[in-house]
């Protein structure tokens, strides 16, 4: 008999992290992530980096998504990148987006963030990318 393997979806964590309070975004692209197939993890509003770092390890993710407004980017996406590397997440995506000037994402991509994302990005991109990015990195 032929050995079939079945993959599980890719899991991804949504995060709003630090005082911003505004996760119309967040629960948009959760959403439409889902309608790609995806089985998403809502943290909800106010959450530390530690405290997404944790749940993403409870949760097996493959990837997480930040949504950031609140200009606290330059802070949030680094210390993410540190506690990953930390715990040895060097397989699981970190990615994002939210209002973030063009060179600051580049500046945070030269760090090991993932590509990040501006209002109005297509739903789809963003889920080609954790696709794409998960199909090369992460082994099943």
């Amino acid at each position: 008999m032929e050995n079939q393997h079945k993959t599980r979806p890719l899991r991804v964590l949504i995060a709003k992290v630090g005082l911003d309070g505004h996760d119309r975004g967040a629960k948009v692209i959760a959403t439409s992530l889902r309608d790609a197939g995806m089985e998403v993890i809502y943290t909800g509003l106010r959450q530390t980096p530690e405290m997404v770092v944790e749940a993403a390890l409870q949760e097996d993710v493959d990837a997480i998504g930040v949504s950031i407004l609140s200009g606290a980017h330059m802070t949030v996406f680094p210390r993410i990148i540190a506690l990953m590397k930390a715990k040895n997440m060097h397989d699981v995506l970190l990615t994002g987006g939210g209002i973030i000037p063009e060179a600051d994402m580049l500046e945070l991509e030269s760090v090991g963030v993932g590509k990040l994302f501006p209002p109005g990005t297509p739903s789809t991109l963003i889920a080609d990318y954790i696709k794409d990015w998960t199909s090369k990195n992460r082994s099943f």
